[in-house]
């Protein structure tokens, strides 16, 4: 169990995909992404293993959800910035996190 006090430390952040490429490097399928989380946190990017239900084409301009107040973390030649969300189906592939309705980039879970 976490503390109220520990979640709300916890930045889950709205952005919007403004880049994403194939990341053929990856031991595991996988894209780059580019996501824009306002002016607060900026333009960051990650890897992520969600080639099954998503392209790089796909994903530009969707809204997404991403943990944004994580150390870097190198994967391979990569510096992934944040972690993008999402929830793994029956299938064992992930679907992401993503706002119901349009919201202010930047704006973060409460």
């Amino acid at each position: 169990m976490i503390s109220f006090d520990q979640f709300n430390e916890i930045k889950l952040c709205v952005g919007t995909v403004v880049k994403a490429e194939p990341f053929p490097e990856a031991r595991k399928p996988a894209l780059k992404v580019w996501v824009d989380f306002g002016p607060e946190w900026g333009i960051k990017k990650t890897s992520a293993q969600i080639t099954v239900h998503y392209t790089p084409e796909s994903l530009v301009g969707r809204q997404v959800v991403g943990l944004v107040n994580i150390p870097p973390r190198q994967i391979g030649r990569f510096i992934s910035e944040f972690l993008l969300t999402g929830f793994v189906d029956e299938d064992g592939a992930v679907v992401l996190a993503v706002p119901e309705k349009p919201v202010k980039v930047g704006s973060h879970l409460h």
